[in-house]
Order: C-alpha cells, then sequence, then structure tokens
C-alpha cells in the first residue's frame, strides 16, 4: 500500500471540406483549409506524447503535447496540426471513413478530412474542451471521454452523459464497448460500464470500487483487462492506495500484477503489453512490460521488463509489422523485437 500519486496530481494539472462520424457534411464549425504545406522533419517530437496509433496505410500517428499530431511513413514525420497553434494534443483516432480526429485537453477535438478541419467544442454541445480519449464504436459512433462526462456524437449533434445521468465520474480516461454491447468507462474515480439503461460500478471480491482507471480493453477471449487502484484506507485528504494489473472474466476480478498499468494492449500472440510505474506514487521507474500469453492465466504469469526508464511511459499501439511503438514524457519509441530506437534529434 503507498500514498495516492504525485503522478495524478501532474495528470489533473496537464488534464485541467468538414467530416462527422458517419462520413456526412454537416452545417458545424469548419475553420481551417490547407493555405501551407505540413512541417516534415527527419526527427520525432521531444515533448510529452500521450497516445501512439497507427493509420490505414500502415502509417504511425503520433500525439504530442505542445507540439502536434505527427504522421511517420517510415522515413520523415510530418506535422499534420501546425497550422492549428500550440495545443496539448492527447489522443488520435481514424474512424471508417478514414477521417482524423484529434483530442486535445484544451481546445476540444478537431476532425481532419485531409483537405480542411472541422472544430467541436463546448460550443457545439461536448461536455468538455477537455478531451482525453476518442473512441468510436461497432455503429460508428464516435465517443469522447472528458474532463466533464461523456460525448456521444452521432453526426449530426452530441449527446452527454454525466453523473446528473448516473455516470459514476465525470473525469472519462477511457471507453471500450465489449462484444456485448456494454461501455466501460475508466474514469478519474471508479470504472464503470453501461448497458444502454444504466451504469454500474464494478467492484473487487471485497466490494472496493477501483480508483484512477486510466486503460481498459477487452482480450481475443472476451476477457476485460485494466490497470487501477484500490483504496486500502484515507488519512485526512490522502488516499492509500494498491495499484494493480486486473483481468475480469465475466463473474470475477484477477490481480494478475501488483504494479502500475496506464496504457494496454494485446498483440496479435496474445501478449499483454503494458506500461505503467514500478511505484503507486509515479515518481521513479516507468517500464515497458510483456506478459507472456502462455502463462496469463498462472498465479505467476511471466512478465518481461523490455525497457525502463525514470520518466513517464505513456499510451503504446502494436504496428501492422508486429512492432510496438509507445509514448514516453519526452518523445516516441520504437521497439522491433531487439532494438528500441529514440527518434529525439
Amino acid at each position: 500500500m503507498k500514498y495516492i500519486h504525485l503522478y495524478a496530481l501532474l495528470l489533473s494539472f496537464i488534464f485541467c471540406s468538414p467530416c462527422t462520424a458517419q462520413g456526412r457534411i454537416d452545417t458545424l464549425k469548419s475553420i481551417i483549409t490547407h493555405q501551407t504545406k505540413d512541417t516534415v522533419t527527419s526527427y520525432g517530437p521531444n515533448t510529452m506524447v500521450r497516445n501512439v496509433k497507427e493509420d490505414s496505410n500502415g502509417h504511425i500517428l503520433i500525439a504530442a503535447m505542445f507540439t502536434g499530431v505527427l504522421r511517420y511513413d517510415g522515413k520523415s514525420f510530418t506535422n499534420l496540426t501546425s497550422k492549428l497553434g500550440l495545443h496539448r494534443f492527447w489522443n488520435v483516432l481514424e474512424d471508417r471513413h478514414g477521417n482524423l480526429w484529434f483530442s486535445t485537453t484544451d481546445s476540444g477535438v478537431y476532425c481532419y478530412n485531409g483537405k480542411s478541419f472541422q472544430h467541436f467544442t463546448t460550443s457545439e454541445g461536448m461536455a468538455s474542451n477537455a478531451v482525453i480519449c476518442i473512441y468510436e464504436d461497432s455503429a460508428g459512433i464516435i465517443w469522447f471521454g472528458t474532463g466533464g462526462g461523456v460525448s456521444r456524437y452521432d453526426g449530426k449533434s452530441f449527446k452527454n452523459y454525466t453523473t446528473q445521468e448516473g455516470l459514476s465520474n465525470n473525469s472519462i480516461h477511457t471507453i471500450l464497448e465489449d462484444k456485448t454491447g456494454k461501455f466501460w468507462f475508466g474514469t478519474g474515480g471508479d470504472a464503470c460500464y453501461f448497458d444502454g439503461q444504466a451504469f454500474t460500478v464494478f467492484r473487487n471480491k471485497d466490494g472496493k470500487a477501483f480508483y484512477n482507471v486510466w486503460s481498459i480493453i477487452e482480450d481475443k477471449k472476451g476477457n476485460i483487462w485494466f490497470g487501477a487502484s484500490i483504496v486500502e484506507d484515507k488519512k485526512g485528504n490522502t488516499l492509500v492506495v494498491s495499484p494493480g494489473l486486473w483481468r475480469y472474466d465475466g463473474s470475477a476480478f484477477t490481480l494478475v500484477a501488483k504494479r502500475g498499468a496506464s496504457a494496454i494492449i494485446e498483440d496479435k500472440k496474445g501478449n499483454i503489453w503494458t506500461t505503467g510505474s514500478l511505484n503507486p506514487n509515479g515518481v521513479g521507474t516507468w517500464t515497458l512490460s510483456r506478459y507472456d500469453q502462455k502463462s496469463l492465466y498462472s498465479k505467476k504469469p511471466v512478465v518481461t521488463e523490455i525497457m525502463s526508464i525514470e520518466k513517464m511511459l505513456c499510451g503504446l499501439t502494436e504496428a501492422s509489422d508486429g512492432s510496438i511503438w509507445f509514448g514516453s514524457m519526452n518523445g516516441v519509441y520504437h521497439y522491433d523485437g531487439k532494438t528500441i530506437t529514440d527518434f529525439k534529434k
């Protein structure tokens, strides 16, 4: 058990033609067209990279705070948002129509169709201009996790869910639709799911809610994986927490590892990868870890620490070639199974 996160306080400080979800053109605010060329460089960003994704062309999309959203084609980095000015870019999504969505924690969301940008903020109906996550569901609806609740965009208008509608906490870190159609939300307070009618907070076998959930995935077997802490005690305004990587099989929760997991993916082979701190307060060593699929359900899964660094590690993704990309406090890294590459100048 450790005392609650300086890391969480840092994140709270950071936190504090037009395109649509259906590929249609509507009348919402389209603000910027291509009048200048995108910035191209042979070096990656040297600012915090919160999330990394791969697009349908096999290019790597990198959301770097105060730098922009960059696209890496294997040779050079193109800043797709250089004309938007400096913002705290946090996440990126390519939807099924090929539109790119860029979230910020200070200026809402931008949607880019390759020619022009469309800007969505509270003026267009979003719950908040601080947007942490973007998610496209099985019906093509775009969901946004914000600092003021969940915003659902159907291509025409926004529907917002907050604590007034039963959401457990308005600070949304991550969103997942599982194979049964339920939506899972990881929040700064706890985690819950939405069955279309009501929100349910999920708890461990001792009845305790999970705290500060940054990542949720569903594996190939239908298990839900997430990184979260359990609040063990409260001393004044200080919480005493125990962090961990958890797995939910539909009936019971299993603590897989007693270490932080701020980002989680499952690779093509079924291995689970995480980035997270070895120290519950977020200070000290952070690791990129791989949990061997052959031992995932044993009492002591085999975990390999691929990289350790005395700085925060962030979002990660597996590229189509099987390599792993992940962000950090000061740039983006690539792991090809043997070598870790740092793209900073």
